[in-house]
C-alpha cells in the first residue's frame, strides 16, 4: 500500500453484498466451484461472516477460501470457520518485527502469527502462507520460511515478484527468480517433488525430508502457467478482469443495478471468459503496466 493512503471510495461505488451474491451463484450455476474471498482487506469489511454463510450454503456447494493479511485473523477465525469457510491464504513477507512495519507500515506481526495458530487451530487446513521473495530485503528468510513446514501442517509459498504498477517501492529487477529460491532451499537438504494436486493452484509443491508442511513455488514471471490458469477476478466496483496483468475488463455493476436478469448475467460472465488473453506479456516488448495497483485487483 502506498504511504500516503489510496483513494477512498463510497458505498456506492463498491458492490454490495446482495449484488455480489448474485455474481457468484450465476458463477457457479455456469460451473465454477472454488471461490476466493480477497481484497484489499475482506477482513474489515463489516458482514464479512455473514456472506461467507451466504456463499457457502449456495446450492452448488462451492469451495470457500479467503485470502487476508491476518491481522484480523486472530479474532474471526472460528465464527469464519463456522459459516463454512473452508481454507486460508495469508500474506507474509518477513518473519521478522522491524522488516514487517517498513513493509506493512504498521506494527502487527504477532497478531499475524496469532491468527495463524487460530486457523490451524479451527481447521482451515492447509494453510497457505504466501511470501513474495525480495533480493536485499528478504531473501535471507527463505530458509527461515521453509524451516515452519518441518513443524507445522503448513504450505509455504513462494511467488515471484510481479511488476503490477510502476509507482512501488519496487521494481521488478528487485524480485528473487524462483531459480534462486529453490537454490536457497535445497540448502536444507532435498526437496521431494509431490505430485500436481488441485488445490496447489499453479504452485510446484515440495516437501522436505520429515517435514508436516510443504513447500510450494510460484514462478509466475520466469514460468508462466497461463496456460492453466481458470480464473475470473471479480473487483470490488463490479469490473470484471480475466487476467491480472491485462487491462481489458467487463463492468458489471451497471447490469445489476439495472435490475439484469440471471441468463444475462450468466452471459456476461462468459463474455468475460472468453476475452481471456492466450498469456501475460510481462516478459514482451509491448507490454503494458496493469492501470489498477493490486489492492483493487485482489489476489
Amino acid at each position: 500500500m502506498p504511504e500516503s493512503g489510496v483513494p477512498e471510495l463510497t458505498h456506492g461505488d463498491v458492490l454490495r453484498y446482495e449484488e455480489l451474491l448474485r455474481v457468484v451463484a450465476a458463477a457457479c450455476r455456469l460451473g465454477i466451484r472454488k471461490i476466493r474471498v480477497t481484497g484489499g482487506e475482506p477482513l474489515v469489511r463489516r458482514g464479512i461472516v455473514s456472506f461467507i454463510g451466504q456463499l457457502s450454503a449456495l446450492p452448488e456447494k462451492p469451495a470457500i477460501t479467503l485470502t487476508t493479511n491476518g491481522l484480523l485473523l486472530a479474532e474471526q477465525a472460528e465464527q469464519l470457520k463456522a459459516a463454512g469457510l473452508s481454507r486460508v491464504n495469508i500474506s507474509l513477507d518477513t518473519l521478522r518485527p522491524e522488516r514487517f512495519r517498513e513493509l506493512t507500515r504498521r506494527n502487527g506481526l504477532e497478531q499475524v502469527l496469532a491468527g495463524i495458530v487460530a486457523a490451524e487451530r479451527v481447521g482451515m487446513l492447509p494453510i497457505k502462507l504466501n511470501v513474495i521473495p525480495l533480493k536485499d530485503f528478504n531473501a535471507d528468510e527463505i530458509v527461515d520460511f521453509a524451516r515452519l513446514t518441518l513443524e507445522h501442517p503448513w504450505d509455504i509459498r513462494f511467488i515471484e515478484f510481479m511488476p503490477i504498477s510502476t509507482d512501488l517501492d519496487y521494481v521488478s529487477g528487485d524480485g528473487l527468480p524462483i531459480s534462486d529460491v529453490e537454490a536457497h532451499l535445497r540448502t536444507l537438504g532435498e526437496l521431494q517433488a509431490l505430485p500436481r494436486q488441485e488445490t496447489a493452484g499453479p504452485a510446484r509443491m515440495f516437501r522436505l525430508p520429515g517435514a508436516k508442511g510443504r513447500i510450494g513455488l510460484i514462478p509466475s514471471v520466469s514460468g508462466h502457467f497461463c496456460g492453466d490458469c481458470n480464473r475470473l477476478r471479480v473487483m470490488a466496483d463490479g469490473r470484471v478482469r480475466g487476467c491480472l496483468f491485462d487491462n481489458q475488463e467487463t463492468d458489471l455493476r451497471p447490469a445489476l443495478r439495472d435490475g439484469i436478469d440471471d441468463h444475462s448475467l450468466e452471459e456476461l460472465l462468459l463474455a468475460a471468459a472468453c476475452a481471456k488473453p492466450e498469456k501475460h506479456q510481462i516478459n514482451a516488448k509491448e507490454y503494458a503496466t496493469p492501470n489498477r495497483r493490486m489492492h483493487g485487483i485482489g489476489g
